[in-house]
């Protein structure tokens, strides 16, 4: 691979992915909200299904079955770290995703201290994070 191109994310773009992909849920938790509101009898358990489950399926269904909201609009990806041309599995982005929720911010510190930038989260899952356009370039150049 071209060590001339970054291939992997930043902080700031990985931190701007997670900003954006947080207020689509906080979006969409309130579109739960106010189409429960136009039923009648919407119970409160009703609303914290609808809640849980935006909370804990947002991030690992999009991951697995393409990309969030905010990796589409940074144009980064999770990836296998075995093989960056293949996503991640269910299983895999929903362990990755507790463990971010989990330790938070916190588990983005550890990005500066490999050269793949890889955070807590994308060692628990076996992940990595790639940039879209560099694995784009990589990939043509490789297959001329």
């Amino acid at each position: 691979m071209n060590n001339s191109v970054e291939e992997y994310p930043s902080l700031v773009d990985r931190i701007k992915s997670t900003f954006i992909d947080t207020v689509v849920i906080i979006v969409a938790m309130f579109i739960c909200s106010h189409a429960l509101d136009g039923l009648p009898d919407a119970a409160g358990w009703m609303r914290a299904v609808c809640f849980v489950a935006v909370f804990l399926l947002y991030d690992p269904l999009c991951t697995a079955f393409g990309c969030t909201v905010g990796n589409y609009f940074m144009k980064i990806r999770v990836r296998q770290n075995e093989d960056h041309n293949k996503r991640i599995n269910f299983s895999s982005a929903l362990i990755r995703y507790i463990v971010k929720a989990l330790l938070g911010w916190v588990s983005f510190l550890t990005i500066h201290s490999n050269a793949e930038k890889r955070a807590v989260h994308d060692m628990a899952a076996g992940s990595i994070m790639v940039n879209l356009t560099t694995n784009t370039i990589a990939l043509q150049t490789s297959n001329n």
